[in-house]
């Protein structure tokens, strides 16, 4: 098989096979959280591509997605045109995705990979932080990005980084676990950790190298079900009785936290992977009440809420720090800073075998 890629470009490797259900009720199954504009006209997917369109220093893209979301993940990548659309014949996480990109890839092709549904609002920091990446790349690094952490966040792991191996680059001492609110307060006061936004760059011959070093039974399923993939132009099925056999792993357990060359480079690169109603509400633009509001909806002595309709007519007086968001099918109401909840919310929906689930809004 050619190499899909120029070995002289960075590959964006795009993971996009999240189901995004705490974004429920506007992300479903059928149309997740990266297949929406949430925080502006393009969708997150789109604007994830955007942050690599410069073709002097990135090839075309390989996309890892499963089969419910490849048509509309090529209709909205049509002006990209991606090297490669990998349909996964189901998640088996973060792992064994990033090896079907890895070897569709020419072997020293750096692969900066890249989930398909965060918000980096300060680019051009991003694109300094791979610069300073990019020597220790070429040298066979793993290399990770570690986002600066301005509060004591509980939802996300921490790098906690360890002595300047290059410069804006650390040898990362540590993957930790979600913390518990304490010693995410220390964590902030001692200053040395970063949180871990899932962001990596490396060559692919260096991730494959660790990957057989460290889960060579993974590695050998990936590789067999590309060997019998079915190709369709752009679209890459791996065989799903080999791909099926791969064991379920994160990249951070297979392979960043066992391997010795890997490093962290610090960023503050307005960073948020929108996680929640929550996230959304700090990520828009208040009104002077302190309202985000989009969409046909009138608001009386309202304040502090997140307020949004995706037709309806929402209409509020006398209320304060709700999340209010309405579809054609569906409406949802909780206090701010609950909207963890909606994970319960989308628990007690299947248990009904809801429609709003599934169905796109």
């Amino acid at each position: 098989m050619e190499p899909a890629i120029s070995t002289t470009l960075i590959t964006p490797v795009i993971l996009s096979g999240g189901s995004g259900t705490r974004l429920w009720p506007l992300s479903r199954s059928r149309k997740p959280k990266q297949l929406l504009a949430l925080t502006g006209e393009r969708t997150m997917l789109q604007m994830t591509a955007e942050r690599c369109a410069d073709r002097a220093r990135f090839g075309p893209s390989i996309i890892v997605t499963n089969a419910l979301h490849a048509a509309e993940i090529a209709a909205q990548l049509r002006h990209d045109r991606p090297a490669a659309i990998i349909l996964e014949p189901a998640g088996r996480n973060t792992a064994p995705a990033i090896a079907l990109a890895a070897l569709e890839s020419a072997p020293d092709a750096p692969l900066l990979v890249m989930p398909s549904d965060h918000v980096i609002e300060d680019v051009a920091a991003f694109h300094a932080a791979i610069a300073a990446a990019m020597p220790l790349v070429r040298d066979g690094w793993l290399v990770t990005f570690g986002i600066t952490p301005d509060t004591p966040e509980t939802g996300y792991g921490y790098i906690r980084r360890g002595a300047a191996i290059a410069p804006g680059v650390q040898k990362v001492d540590a993957f930790v676990e979600k913390p518990d609110l304490d010693r995410a307060r220390a964590y902030l006061a001692e200053g040395n950790y970063s949180w871990n936004g899932g962001i990596f760059l490396f060559r692919a011959d260096a991730y494959l190298a660790a990957l057989d070093r460290f889960e060579p039974e993974m590695l050998a399923a990936v590789r067999a079900s590309l060997a019998e993939a079915a190709r369709d132009g752009s679209m890459v099925i791996p065989a799903a009785e080999a791909f099926l056999s791969a064991r379920s792993e994160s990249i951070d357990y297979a392979v960043m936290e066992k391997a010795d060359r890997v490093a962290v480079v610090p960023v503050e690169m307005g960073w948020s992977d929108v996680g929640s109603w929550d996230a959304l509400h700090l990520l828009g633009l208040p009104d002077e009440q302190g309202n985000v509001v989009q969409g046909d909806v009138v608001s009386i002595d309202t304040s502090g809420c997140l307020i949004r309709s995706e037709g309806p007519v929402v209409t509020t007086a006398g209320i304060s720090d709700l999340i209010v968001v309405a579809t054609r099918d569906a409406v949802m109401i909780l206090p701010r800073g609950s909207s963890q909840e909606v994970k319960k919310i989308v628990e007690a929906l299947k248990a009904r075998g809801h429609e709003t689930l599934d169905t796109p809004f």
